[in-house]
């Protein structure tokens, strides 16, 4: 996959098939709008093109909404290249941008750039300045312009009945198991892991705490989960505590991952976190040896949940 950070990097000259979205979460919806993608570019002899922005449209359009994205940008090219796609396109979405008119993105861009043949879009698509047009006015510039457009109904994705809002508040509330059967994978964060005050070694727990730069990504809401990462090739499985510590007094948010039957110094390490599932909200307790026997317990009930899932 060819991978353009603006509109102005893409040079191929062959003509395209494109759609455009967030993609944020590349979730089962957006799937079968890819894979529609695909064949038709292949059946064209066009590239296939994906075009979609960063920063989120609503970061800069409505930055009181303090949106939380299912992926970062190298997760969602991650994602992607997985599919296959011939061309990402990330452009910058800035305020300049979004007062494009309709027919100024649709001629210069998606014309004279990106050299269109088909568009294949969602049924509610909107675009240009103030998201005034839809899929009836792409249909008319296509018809000036030369290209076809798909549309993908409302009952082709009614029938799939999700959406990356949907999947953000199963991940909020904690319900990764909705939420991972949307995505059709386990949600996954990444971040550095930076030294903690080391705590769990006392009571035979050390964990890796997690930074994630990104402030922008969603994370699940505090509580322990059952968790896997890959270290050195190899996979390795362990339980993760999201919060803030109560039995201990923590007063900021931590991100703190117990690995099983694993040894290693991980200071500095960049790791992938993929959560395969919730075990229980986050509690205070009334000792630190309250809490290894909690701990304990959680570790029993995760292994057996290791041995007999199919999601891992």
């Amino acid at each position: 996959m060819h991978i353009y950070h603006s509109f102005s990097e893409y040079n191929n000259q062959k003509k395209s098939v494109i759609t455009i979205g967030t993609f944020d979460g590349v979730h089962i919806g957006h799937r079968k709008i890819l894979e529609k993608l695909k064949e038709s570019a292949q059946y064209l002899n066009c590239e296939s093109v994906v075009l979609t922005f960063f920063p989120h449209p609503r970061m800069i359009l409505q930055a009181e909404s303090n949106i939380k994205l299912l992926n970062t940008v190298d997760e969602k090219i991650f994602l992607l290249n997985k599919i296959a796609i011939d061309n990402l396109i990330v452009h910058p979405f800035d305020k300049e941008f979004s007062l494009l008119s309709a027919e100024e993105f649709v001629k210069n861009i998606l014309v004279d750039k990106l050299n269109i043949q088909k568009i294949i879009i969602g049924h509610d698509h909107r675009f240009g300045k103030n998201r005034t047009a839809n899929i009836n006015d792409l249909i008319v510039f296509g018809k000036k312009y030369n290209f076809e457009v798909e549309q993908i109904s409302v009952q082709e994705l009614n029938e799939i009945a999700v959406s990356s809002t949907k999947i953000r508040n199963a991940i909020h509330d904690g319900n990764l198991n909705l939420a991972n059967d949307y995505l059709t994978y386990n949600y996954f964060f990444s971040g550095k892991v930076i030294s903690g005050k080391k705590l769990g070694r006392t009571i035979g727990f050390p964990t890796a705490n997690i930074e994630i730069k990104e402030d922008y990504k969603l994370i699940p809401k505090n509580g322990v989960y059952i968790v896997q990462s890959c270290y050195e090739n190899k996979i390795v499985f362990g339980m993760m505590n999201i919060g803030n510590r109560p039995t201990v007094s923590g007063e900021n948010q931590t991100i703190e991952v117990y690995f099983f039957n694993f040894d290693a110094d991980l200071y500095n390490s960049n790791l992938t976190i993929s959560i395969l599932d919730k075990i229980r909200e986050e509690q205070k307790f009334n000792s630190l040896e309250a809490l290894k026997l909690q701990l304990e317990a959680d570790k029993i009930y995760s292994l057996g949940y290791l041995s007999s899932s199919s999601r891992i």
